[in-house]
């Protein structure tokens, strides 16, 4: 039971450490791309949003993945 507990730990800490680098790094290019071309400001605005879902998937998936573990389903 103590390494489901570990596995589990680990598993949703990597999810969100991922998500957050991955954020990070979406933002800082739509500021990048915003600053060098101001006019395509809302078509990037559209794509970094739907990125971003796509990205914040990332943690539920790990926390799903993470209480399965934790209980021994997986």
């Amino acid at each position: 039971m103590d390494l489901n507990i570990l596995g589990a730990c680990i598993m949703i800490g990597l999810a969100a450490l991922g998500a957050a680098i991955g954020n990070s790094n979406l933002f800082a290019k739509f500021v990048e791309g915003v600053a060098r071309q101001p006019e395509v400001r809302g078509t990037l605005f559209g794509l970094t949003m739907v990125l971003f879902g796509l990205i914040e998937a990332l943690p539920i998936i790990g926390t799903a993945l993470g209480i399965l573990v934790l209980f021994g389903i997986i």
